[in-house]
């Protein structure tokens, strides 16, 4: 069952609901602030769609007062350290009200994006409006029982005048460096002090004045309360930080049974949303803001990235190309399996959920191939996509592939790093140098198949298969070799995607480019007689046609002058080549046979030729009987056998 629907169960649907999240706009909202807003959004949609009488809000916490500058604005701000954000100006030639309107407009224009419904308040309205100027006399009546719930929930000990409120002094018009210490029904006592906070200076003013109307404020644990007393809040979640036993969620949930009588909204618990494994602080500009990852990222994959993981779960985010690259695949398959039948059911709900709005499946190109094609200067990549898409791209293929385009434009821009890039080099990169002798001969092996195969990606991608079997090779040293010699780096592209838009004659000459001996080839991937004979024999029952290849190399050196052994110095080595076609897969595997190596002073090499093709073909005949199958003899294997 998909984690939301779970939550939606402990709800009673007889009545009315409200979901309520909010932030503190202290600096930019960094990518992390959505993981809230998108988990409520997620339920508020649930609780619609069964029906639910149910409102999401959303509120801007902009009476808090300042007390960290936000990054890089030390000039503009710190003068207003400790004032409530509200009553902060914002940076010269912006057209915001203030520093809270400046940085949360931001954020609510991500909400809009990610298509998110909330309704949105401020809390300097319901404090100025006096909304809250009854949970505010009843909490301050009862700061005793306040005082002994931070005592017995969280170990905080409080003296005996201490009062959970803060008044923006009526001489410096700061609010985080006041402290109350009496309240009269009508009004609080309250001092100013100069170095209570670390962050800011207060002026040294004692006085008394009405803590209604928007004079002050709760701390934030009492103002969940009020919001929780007067604002018919049911659900409301809380980040992994607030919700630990003895922390603010445990001291706000007793405050508002012992004073108010009334139980807590539902809570949904979250982890933290990581960049590279750090924390995120809007103040501190830490992590990866929420609009440039609206900027990055289109809103059905940005709305996945949130909402595949249970909210107890962290997010671990990192923009490199590995990560990246997940991501876009891990939507796609979740696309796919939306329109499947026999997927599950999460794997449905996850993918609807993400969804901005509803709407029929569309095509996508595999987003690695996107991330090269993009990356290509010589090719129009919508057109390239047009040229070999099996059908006419709609325009619901477009509205999802063009932004992905951008999307790939935006982090070779902002996040790619200079190995993350894919350049398709001009000429031969110095780092194949150390490609070993196989992997070029897998290369010029693929580059005879290349010359007569249709250039199209499915049967591209099976000739690699087919050639790395009959070479042999790991799959992964052969792709290596491929994208070393093309992009000089280990990784890229799905091969037959890649090649369909690359030019074959440029492909061909590429691989061929490269130099290799035939004699460490063949040592690197030889094996002796006993080994082949058991792997024919184990196998026989599957295997319903055999070829033979015959190979000899050698090489002759000069002796020094009036050496007294002879003129040359001299070395070769013959192999069988075994082709076997399996019944069960219908392919071609290799095994090459290392039949005959010799070397000596004054050899003839041509007489040491013929009697290896000799004895090759006496060990051939004497093969089939042992194995009870034909052998066929072939000069060239890669056109007669593949």
């Amino acid at each position: 069952m998909f984690w939301a629907d779970t939550l939606i169960e402990k709800l009673d649907n007889d009545q009315p609901h409200i979901i309520n999240d909010s932030k503190t706009p202290s600096g930019r909202a960094h990518v992390g602030a959505l993981r809230g807003v998108l988990i409520h959004d997620v339920i508020f949609r649930r609780m619609k769609e069964e029906g639910f009488n149910v409102r999401y809000t959303f509120g801007v916490d902009d009476f808090d007062p300042l007390d960290e500058i936000p990054y890089g604005k030390d000039e503009h701000y710190k003068q207003y350290l400790g004032m409530p954000l509200c009553n902060v100006p914002p940076p010269p030639g912006s057209k915001a009200t203030d520093m809270s309107d400046y940085y949360i407009s931001e954020f609510f224009d991500v909400f809009k994006y990610l298509g998110v419904e909330a309704e949105t308040y401020r809390l300097r309205d319901i404090y100025r409006s006096g909304n809250f100027d009854e949970p505010i006399d009843i909490i301050l009546r009862h700061a005793d029982m306040v005082r002994k719930v931070y005592k017995e929930i969280s170990g905080s000990d409080r003296p005996d005048n201490w009062y959970p409120f803060q008044v923006i002094c009526e001489n410096c018009q700061k609010l985080g460096t006041t402290e109350v210490v009496g309240y009269d029904g009508k009004e609080v006592t309250y001092h100013c002090h100069l170095n209570m906070v670390k962050w800011a200076t207060g002026c040294g003013h004692h006085g008394k004045v009405s803590p209604f109307s928007g004079n002050g404020k709760l701390p934030w644990k009492l103002e969940w309360v009020a919001k929780w007393a007067t604002r018919g809040i049911t659900v409301e979640g809380a980040g992994k930080d607030h919700t630990t036993k003895g922390g603010s969620r445990d001291v706000a949930a007793a405050c508002l049974k012992q004073i108010f009588k009334k139980l807590p909204p539902l809570n949904i618990p979250y982890e933290f949303f990581l960049v590279g494994g750090a924390k995120m602080s809007s103040s501190r500009g830490i992590g990866v803001a929420a609009r440039d990852m609206a900027d990055f990222l289109p809103p059905e994959i940005l709305r996945f990235l949130m909402l595949r993981s249970q909210p107890k779960r962290p997010i671990n985010f990192s923009p490199d190309e590995k990560s990246i690259v997940k991501l876009f695949n891990d939507f796609d398959r979740y696309k796919d399996g939306a329109f499947q039948a026999g997927k599950s059911e999460e794997i449905k709900e996850v993918y609807r959920l993400s969804e901005v709005s509803s709407e029929e499946n569309y095509f996508v190109p595999d987003f690695q191939l996107l991330l090269a094609l993009v990356q290509m200067p010589h090719i129009d990549v919508i057109e390239e996509i047009r040229k070999r898409s099996k059908k006419q791209l709609t325009e619901s293929d477009m509205r999802h592939i063009e932004p992905r385009i951008s999307s790939i434009r935006y982090w070779l821009d902002n996040y790619a790093t200079d190995n993350e890039k894919l350049e398709l080099k001009p000429t031969l990169p110095e780092v194949t140098k150390t490609l070993s002798a196989t992997q070029v001969a897998f290369l010029h092996r693929l580059a005879e198949k290349l010359k007569e195969t249709d250039w199209q990606a499915e049967k591209l991608h099976k000739l690699v298969f087919d050639v790395i079997r009959i070479t042999p090779i790991k799959q992964s040293e052969a792709f290596q070799a491929i994208y070393k010699s093309l992009f000089a780096r280990e990784a890229g592209p799905k091969v037959g995607n890649l090649f369909e838009f690359l030019d074959q004659d440029f492909l061909i000459a590429r691989f061929k480019d490269l130099r290799y001996s035939k004699t460490i080839y063949w040592l690197e991937t030889g094996i002796g007689v006993n080994e082949v004979e058991f792997w024919l024999e184990k196998n026989k029952d599957d295997i319903v046609a055999l070829w033979a290849h015959f190979d000899f190399s050698m090489h002759e050196d000069n002796l020094p002058a009036g050496h007294k052994y002879g003129e040359h110095f001299g070395c070769g080595l013959g192999v069988i080549e075994v082709y076997a076609k399996f019944a069960s897969d219908e392919k071609i595997y290799i095994q090459r046979l290392l039949f005959d190596q010799f070397e000596g002073i004054d050899l003839d090499m041509h007489n040491e030729a013929d009697y290896f093709q000799i004895y090759a073909d006496d060990y051939i005949k004497e093969l089939e009987e042992k194995i009870g199958i034909k052998i066929k003899s072939t000069p060239n294997p890669i056109r007669d056998v593949l």
